[in-house]
């Protein structure tokens, strides 16, 4: 079964019985089957999740120690055969003292243990009166068969461990060890770890750990359940990193503490899966985390390897790490079940905050526009009114950033250029628009130039080519410079994210402007961005109409260039998503290629996904080759494109995010889109 990069992830937060070894055993030994059938290949539970948490003094007892090996051994030998690497929490004796540690299990062995490093012993938490710290590991406190190694200014010890003779099973005991997993690397840290100011899981993610889990006994107070989630989402998100979170729950004393089993799954900052809190049952949460991605979006940020100000690299920290390789991950049938949602717009917000982000965005592009207006004293702005999408965004960013410098909006010139395709409903919805927003219009038809152009060049009008379409682009392009030139203005250019990537403008028409506002606004964004901002226009019309409800039509309008004569209705001809397909999907496409970097093969995954309920793999397949050879034949385009704003994660600015020869190959793009099934 292919993965796809991915790796089936759970949190348990098992009910519980105080010291009663036997029952927390048998609980974990069922919450293993259920993760073994749901084909889960990483399966945490809570801190000390063999005795429970609240044991207290009971901790200093040889019938509760020894009960817990004996347990972990049984639970070993229960995952004998399985496909599940397991991580359980259990007191572990070593030299004498007694450590709070994750035992890692895979195949009825005890794969290592990691001792909890820091220990709380502030408020309610009194750990140090019964363990000992996992610092005692690296600092030298206990035996060791570690060496000395020199990394140019200090000495540190290379692979600093102990071994232990554990449930039946020799192996490393230490904070520093990472556990790998057929593509992926995990290691771990146990609850106060992660809310100390150094966590140790930054050091086990840039010496190579992906995944990141945390056994945790944490309690809950009034407003704490916040602070845990902001804390692990950010945490996850500045380590580049999978985190799993696995929490105590019902069943643990309530003498002075309640559990809640507030378990989580990030992924570089992104909340995957949740478990209900205050449940009086077991709860197991699932997620499917992309280990890819995560690679890639290391390989890309260059500082992400820099672990000290000075320059220290990982390959210095390595050095103090041991690596076991567990084996391969359980088969996880993702084509059946993917436990991770895929947004179809993945540009698009639709949750909570929504008016938020809506704003910043719009901020973002109108900030922009303003610096560059003010910076050259522009005396007017020059936009091209089609009665389309993107010259109202354009339009409305433009209209913002002239209020923002408390400049007239008559300084704003909006120009309709009807051509050859022109349809009446675009131009209706031209007009109004600028009315109703209070700005300079003029009217300048391209037909006459046009055809005079033909006449000029010899080309036959009737021979509807590029030749055709492109005359009207440029001619266009060229009526808005002049008159910028004219007014002391500067152009605003409203072409968007999706077009660049495609190449779907005309190369020195609507491809160059002076100021690019929506370079960075993909064509799904642009839709939802008009729909939003129309509503805030309350009390402005236009003729009749309200600015919403030309914004609304200018939305509900299908997208074309209208270069192409109308039909005998008036109606437009040039439909661009039957040319080059739908935008929702190449928008898919775009940000998961750029994001991620993902394969074809991988984007064909999601996509199908995403989508399955409204395209075909065969059509998804289609668009898909027509996104990448379009993509990478277009660049030359892209590499000469005028300034804009970097408004989200995605760009194609040849002097910020993407740089790419324009003359580069699609053929192992192509080819490998070709071979999938």
């Amino acid at each position: 079964m292919k993965n796809y990069g991915y790796i089936r992830t759970a949190a348990a937060s098992p009910r519980v019985k105080v010291a009663d070894v036997a029952f927390n055993r048998d609980e974990c030994e069922r919450l293993i089957d259920e993760a073994v059938e749901k084909q889960v290949s990483l399966l945490v539970f809570p801190e000390l999740s063999v005795t429970g948490y609240t044991c207290a003094d009971l901790f200093g007892t040889n019938l509760l120690i020894d009960s817990a090996e004996e347990a972990v051994a049984h639970i070993a030998e229960h995952t004998r055969g399985l496909t599940a690497t397991v991580v359980v929490g259990a007191p572990v004796r070593y030299h004498g003292k007694l450590y709070n540690c994750a035992v890692v299990i895979r195949n009825g062995q005890i794969k290592g243990i990691v001792p909890k490093i820091y220990l709380p012993s502030y408020n309610e938490f009194y750990e140090p009166r019964w363990f000992s710290p996992g610092s005692d590991f690296l600092s030298g406190n206990i035996h060791n068969e570690g060496r000395f190694l020199c990394d140019g200014k200090n000495f540190v010890r290379e692979g600093f461990r102990g071994e232990v003779t554990y449930a039946g099973t020799r192996c490393n005991i230490s904070p520093n060890i990472l556990f790998t997993i057929g593509h992926a690397t995990f290691a771990i840290e146990m609850c106060e770890d992660l809310w100390t100011p150094i966590p140790p899981s930054l050091y086990h993610a840039v010496t190579g750990a992906h995944i990141i889990v945390n056994l945790s006994g944490s309690n809950e107070i009034l407003l704490k359940h916040k602070y845990r989630k902001n804390l692990v989402c950010q945490h996850s998100a500045h380590s580049l990193s999978g985190y799993i979170y696995a929490s105590a729950s019902y069943g643990e004393s309530t003498q002075d503490m309640v559990f809640t089993g507030s378990s989580l799954i990030y992924e570089n900052g992104t909340l995957m899966a949740e478990a209900e809190r205050f449940s009086l049952v077991s709860t197991m949460i699932v997620a499917d985390l992309d280990i890819d991605k995560l690679v890639n979006l290391r390989q890309r940020q260059s500082s992400f390897h820099y672990v000290t100000p000075d320059g220290t690299g990982a390959a210095t920290y390595a050095q103090l790490y041991s690596r076991v390789d567990i084996g391969s991950p359980a088969p996880t049938d993702l084509e059946k079940c993917l436990c991770r949602e895929v947004e179809a717009h993945p540009f698009v917000h639709s949750g909570p905050h929504t008016d938020e982000r809506c704003e910043e965005i719009l901020s973002l592009q109108v900030h922009g526009l303003v610096t560059r207006l003010d910076h050259i004293q522009a005396k007017t702005a020059v936009i091209g009114i089609s009665g389309g999408l993107d010259s109202t965004l354009a339009l409305l960013v433009t209209v913002k950033a002239f209020d923002k410098l408390g400049w007239s909006r008559d300084r704003i010139i909006g120009v309709t250029m009807p051509g050859l395709g022109t349809s009446g409903r675009t131009r209706t919805n031209a007009d109004d628009l600028m009315e109703a927003l209070g700005i300079t219009t003029r009217a300048i038809s391209v037909v006459p130039s046009v055809e005079q152009h033909f006449r000029d060049i010899g080309h036959d009008p009737s021979v509807m080519d590029t030749t055709y379409e492109n005359a009207q682009a440029r001619e266009r392009t060229q009526i808005l410079m002049d008159i910028s030139n004219q007014t002391g203005g500067l152009v605003i250019g409203t072409g968007d994210l999706s077009e660049l990537a495609l190449g779907w403008c005309t190369y020195n028409g609507d491809h160059m402007s002076m100021y690019g506002v929506n370079a960075s606004i993909p064509k799904t964004l642009v839709r939802y961005l008009c729909r939003w901002a129309g509503k805030t226009l309350q009390g402005v019309a236009a003729n009749g109409r309200k600015a919403s409800d030309i914004i609304s039509d200018i939305a509900d309008t299908p997208i074309s260039p209208e270069l192409i004569p109308t039909d005998d209705r008036g109606e437009i001809a040039q439909l661009t998503e039957d040319l080059v397909g739908p935008y929702e999907l190449h928008d898919f496409f775009l940000y998961h290629f750029i994001r991620f970097g993902a394969s074809p093969e991988k984007i064909f995954f999601l996509a199908r996904k995403a989508f399955g309920g409204k395209y075909s793999p065969e059509v998804i397949k289609h668009w898909l080759r027509t996104f990448f050879k379009r993509f990478i034949g277009q660049q030359f385009k892209r590499s000469c494109m005028p300034d804009g704003p970097k408004v989200g994660s995605v760009s194609l600015s040849p002097r910020g995010d993407w740089r790419m020869p324009s003359d580069a190959k699609w053929a192992l793009f192509i080819n490998s889109i070709d071979e999938l099934k």
